[in-house]
C-alpha cells in the first residue's frame, strides 16, 4: 500500500481494535478507489466483513467507525453508503502530499520493501547456443528482464541467470555443421548433416577458424576435431546471444553451463543422493525416479538402458545447485512445450526436501502480423524473424513495450504496423509522448518552485491524477508479487491518459493565478517522475523531446 492508504488503514485498525476488540489482521481492512468520484476518494467494506463477529448490522458497525473519525485531520468527511460501505473524502492537501513525496524520492519513487529481501533466482531465455535468438526468445527476454527489474524495485533480492545447454545432440550437430562448412571453405567436398545447421553464421564461424588456424583440422580424426568445433561454435554463438541481448537491454548476473555441472560432479552427486534416498529403482536396464510418489502422473527415466542420461538428470542437478547457493525461491520462464515438465521437476525437488520452492511461468507463442497477415520469415535472412531483425525494424522501446503489455500466458499477435506508427493508437508512442509533452511544458514554464503544502488542486482531473500517482508503489508491489509485468504498461497507459485529459481540460500555466499554476506544475513534475520510473521498469526510454 502507499503512504496515504497505509495511514488510513492504520487508523481503521486502531478503531476496530478499541471499539470491537478485533486485533490487527493482515488484509482485514481493504481500501478501494470508487469508480465514481462522488462516492469518495477511498472506500472500504470493513463493516460488512466484521459485522457477524461483533453481532451488529453492517450499518451500525459503519456508524460506530464514522463517529470515531469525526474531525480527523486527513478527512473532509466520511459517509455510509448502501448496506454498509464507508466512503472517505480526503482533504486536498492530504492527496496532494504525494507530489512532494514523489519529487523527494525522484528515481526511487515507487520503490518498496514489499519483497522483504526474498532471495530469488530467475532463469529465462536460456536458448541453445546454436543460432540466433528469435521473436519467441525476445518475448521471454523482455518479460524476464522487466520482471526482475520490478522485483528488485519491490525489495526482492534477485539473481538473473542464463542456463547454457552446451551438451547434447544439438551441440554435436553444430560441430559437424561447422566442420562441413570449414572443409567447403577450404575447397573440399563436404555434406552438411541432415539435422545440421544451415545458417549464414555457420559459414562465418568457419571463416574465422580458417583465419585462426588455417587448414590444421583437415586431416585430423573426428574424435579430435569434434571437441574443437564444439567449443569454437558455442563460443561464437554465445557471444552473439550476449550481444543481441545487450542490444535489447537485457543482461544476466550469472551464466551456468550444463557441461560445468558434469565437470564439477554435480550430476553424479544428484544421482548418488537420489539412490541413497530410495527414490529410484531399476527396471529393464534403466534407472527410474519414483516421481509419482510426489504428485507426477508417471515415473520418469533418469538413465536409459543404453547408459545415457535423460535431460531430467542435469536439470535436477541445475536446480539443486540453485538452491545450494542460498536462494529461497526459484523462478523459471519456459516455453509452452515445457508445460508437462513442471510436475516432474517439482517432484524431483520435493524428493530432496524442497517443496513449493519453484514457480514456472509459461511463455505462449508470438505471431508477427503485417497488414493482417502473419509474418514468418525475415526479409533480410530468409529465416525465422530474429530478435535483431525485430529491433532493426521497430526499435527496442516498441518491441519491449508490446511484449510486456500482454500477460505472458496469453498468445500474442504483434502488430508490426502499429508498433511502427507515430500516432496515439500506438501505446508506446502515446506513453512516451505524454512524458515528452510534460518536459516541454516544464521547459516553457518560467519557474517551478517547491511548495510545502499543496491545497489548491481540487478539480476532479487533478484529484484523479493525484490518486493514480499515489497508487504507483502498490501497483509495483502487486506486479512483483504476482509476476504480472503487464500491470506496469497498463498503469503507464492510464497515467498517460489521465495526464492528457488533465492537460486538455485545465490551463496549467496561468499568469493570472501564479500560486495555482505553480502547484499544477509541481503536479506535472510528479507525473513526469512517475511515468519515467514506470517506463524504466519495463526497459523503455522516457524521451524529453519527440
Amino acid at each position: 500500500m502507499n503512504l496515504i492508504e497505509t495511514n488510513l488503514v492504520g487508523v481503521l485498525e486502531t478503531i476496530i481494535s478499541e471499539e470491537f476488540g478485533i486485533e490487527k489482521e493482515p488484509g482485514l481492512v481493504m481500501l478501494s478507489i470508487p469508480n465514481n468520484a462522488e462516492m469518495g476518494d477511498y472506500s472500504t467494506n470493513i463493516a460488512m466483513r466484521i459485522n457477524k463477529r461483533v453481532s451488529k448490522s453492517p450499518r451500525d458497525v459503519a456508524e460506530t467507525i464514522i463517529a470515531r473519525l469525526d474531525g480527523h485531520e486527513m478527512l473532509v468527511r466520511v459517509e455510509v453508503a448502501g448496506p454498509g460501505f464507508i466512503n472517505f473524502f480526503m482533504k486536498p492537501e492530504v492527496l496532494a502530499s504525494v507530489i512532494n513525496t514523489v519529487i523527494a524520492a525522484g528515481p526511487d519513487y515507487g520503490r518498496s520493501n514489499s519483497g522483504e529481501g526474498i532471495r530469488t533466482l530467475a532463469e529465462y531465455v536460456s536458448a541453445n547456443p546454436t543460432g540466433q535468438l528469435h521473436v519467441g526468445h525476445a518475448r521471454g527476454a523482455a518479460w524476464g528482464d522487466s520482471l526482475t527489474r520490478i522485483m528488485k524495485f519491490a525489495g526482492y533480492d534477485v539473481l538473473r541467470e542464463y542456463y547454457v545447454n552446451d551438451l547434447g545432440n544439438q551441440i554435436t550437430m553444430l560441430s559437424h555443421s561447422l566442420y562441413a562448412r570449414y572443409k567447403q571453405a577450404l575447397g573440399h567436398q563436404a555434406e552438411l548433416p541432415e539435422d545440421g545447421y544451415h545458417g549464414e553464421d555457420i559459414k562465418q564461424i568457419a571463416q574465422d577458424v580458417i583465419a585462426r588456424v588455417g587448414d590444421t583440422w583437415l586431416d585430423k580424426p573426428e574424435a579430435e576435431w569434434v571437441p574443437f568445433f564444439k567449443e569454437i561454435g558455442i563460443e561464437f554463438e554465445l557471444e552473439r546471444i550476449k550481444k543481441d541481448l545487450a542490444t535489447f537491454g537485457v543482461s544476466f548476473d550469472s551464466w551456468v553451463s550444463e557441461k560445468s555441472l558434469y565437470d564439477e560432479g554435480r550430476v553424479e552427486r544428484v544421482l548418488k543422493d537420489m539412490r541413497a534416498n530410495g527414490v529410484t529403482y531399476e527396471l529393464e536396464g534403466a534407472l527410474w525416479f519414483r516421481s509419482t510418489d510426489y504428485g507426477d502422473d508417471k515415473d520418469r527415466v533418469l538413465i536409459k538402458s543404453d547408459g545415457s542420461y535423460t535431460y531430467l538428470v542435469p536439470d535436477i542437478a541445475n536446480h539443486i545447485y540453485k538452491l545450494e547457493r542460498g536462494y529461497n525461491k526459484l523462478l523459471n520462464l519456459w516455453g509452452g512445450d515445457h508445460h508437462g515438465y513442471i510436475p516432474r521437476m517439482n517432484a524431483a525437488l520435493e524428493s530432496f526436501g524442497y517443496k513449493d520452492v519453484m514457480d514456472v511461468d509459461i511463455i505462449q507463442m508470438v505471431r508477427l502480423i503485417e497488414n493482417g497477415v502473419e509474418v514468418k520469415m525475415s526479409k533480410r535472412t530468409g529465416n525465422a524473424v530474429g530478435l535483431v531483425d525485430l529491433v532493426d525494424d521497430i526499435g527496442v522501446d516498441a518491441a519491449r513495450y508490446f511484449f510486456t503489455s500482454r500477460a505472458l500466458q496469453t498468445p500474442l499477435d504483434f502488430d508490426l504496423g502499429l508498433a511502427r506508427s507515430k500516432s496515439n493508437d500506438n501505446p508506446v508512442f502515446y506513453a512516451q509522448y505524454a512524458h515528452a509533452r510534460i518536459c516541454s511544458i516544464l521547459r516553457q514554464a518560467d519557474n517551478v518552485t517547491p511548495v510545502e503544502e499543496i491545497g489548491l488542486l481540487v478539480h476532479p482531473k487533478e484529484v484523479e491524477l493525484l490518486k493514480y500517482i499515489n497508487e504507483f508503489s502498490s501497483v509495483v508491489a502487486d506486479a512483483a508479487k504476482n509476476r504480472q509485468v503487464h500491470k506496469i504498461p497498463n498503469y503507464i497507459q492510464q497515467l498517460a491518459a489521465l495526464f492528457h485529459t488533465f492537460y486538455g481540460e485545465l490551463k496549467v500555466n496561468d499568469p493570472s493565478n501564479p500560486e495555482l499554476s505553480n502547484q499544477r506544475l509541481n503536479l506535472l513534475v510528479a507525473t513526469k517522475i512517475t511515468l519515467s520510473n514506470a517506463l524504466s521498469l519495463i526497459g523503455v526510454s522516457a524521451p524529453e523531446q519527440m
